[in-house]
């Protein structure tokens, strides 16, 4: 069994409403190669910005070890919260954060942790991972930071995960480089958790209202999907779409419903409602961009068209979700 000198350190940033499947899933896998050495291979400590206990999205809180502004001698640090997080002192916890990264820490974020993460500064000219929940809420708030679709994306100094299952891989692949693949292994086996993805893994994307996953698609009617999501703001013409995957504009309807249950143009209209209901719930846009953003001319039909595909209307939607901010952490459901 290889070994490295020394335990790994990491610091779990904690923000109100993170999601909790994030932080067991780091934990876990730690826990267990360290049981299974029976060394301390690796130590972690919980962080948050104030010594209040922050509650996480399950409504469970977790006391922190240490505040931010005391952290020091950390090897990684991770973000991990709501997209909606903002930082309780905008101004010093930025500033600790990046005096962090001066001394040689590793930042990282989990799920919407890439958020607070970003407004530092300390993204810029560097991709990342987000989660496909927020991507689209995400390159509004910024534009300058490559989102990519990727599951784990470990860049430099920077390493960024997109969901709790996301994160378990990337624990995985940090045993695996201490102490080896057989250690590596039995963690996940612990866990019945055997297949660790590859490091460029694409997220798990559900085919909307079709019950499965856009993985599992014949590769012409992912090309498909893959061109709608890059023209949302400018929609493409379904014969057009066809006719650069090869197929008649016959062919491809066929196929497309046969694999996905819907036509491609209202699979496509559904997407792009989708879009913005990312904007509308997780970014502070006007109902007039967020419609131009998804290949609208005016806000007025994407606000007729939203209303009657999701049973409610942008403003009203984003009100609802405001007051359940507002009403505190776990009463806003977010992605794990």
């Amino acid at each position: 069994m290889m070994t490295v000198d020394g335990p790994l350190r990491l610091g779990f940033l904690m923000f109100p409403g993170f999601p909790m499947a994030c932080l067991t899933s780091a934990i876990e896998p730690l826990r267990a190669a360290n049981e299974i050495t029976g060394r301390r291979e690796f130590r972690w400590q919980l962080l948050a910005e104030t010594a209040v206990p922050v509650r996480s999205s399950a409504e469970i809180g977790f006391e922190p070890d240490i505040l931010l502004q005391e952290a020091e001698g950390l090897d990684q640090l991770y973000l991990i919260a709501p997209p909606t997080a903002e930082f309780a002192d905008a101004r010093r916890s930025p500033a600790r954060l990046r005096w962090l990264e001066r001394t040689g820490v590793t930042l990282g974020a989990f799920s919407g942790g890439i958020f607070p993460l970003a407004r530092t500064g300390l993204m810029e000219g560097r991709p990342c991972s987000v989660h496909w929940c927020y991507e689209a809420a995400f390159k509004a708030d910024f534009p300058d930071v490559e989102a990519r679709e990727t599951s784990i994306l470990r860049e430099g100094r920077r390493i960024t995960a997109s969901g709790s299952g996301a994160v378990f891989d990337l624990m995985l692949r940090l045993i695996e480089e201490r102490l080896g693949r057989d250690c590596m292994t039995e963690v996940a086996c612990w866990f019945q958790h055997p297949f660790m993805r590859d490091a460029d893994a694409s997220q798990k994307v559900p085919v909307a209202r079709a019950g499965g996953t856009t993985d599992a698609l014949p590769a012409p009617i992912r090309e498909a999907i893959r061109l709608f999501e890059t023209h949302v703001e400018d929609p493409l013409r379904i014969p057009d779409v066809a006719a650069a995957i090869g197929f008649s504009g016959r062919h491809f309807e066929r196929m497309f419903k046969r694999e996905t249950g819907q036509s491609p143009l209202r699979y496509y209209h559904h997407l792009r409602l989708m879009k913005a209901r990312q904007r509308v719930l997780y970014s502070n846009e006007s109902l007039r961009e967020i419609a131009a953003s998804v290949g609208y001319m005016t806000s007025s039909p994407m606000i007729r068209h939203y209303t009657q595909f999701f049973g409610v209307g942008p403003r009203e939607e984003r009100r609802m979700m405001q007051e359940l901010r507002r009403a505190g952490p776990g009463r806003v459901a977010a992605a794990e």
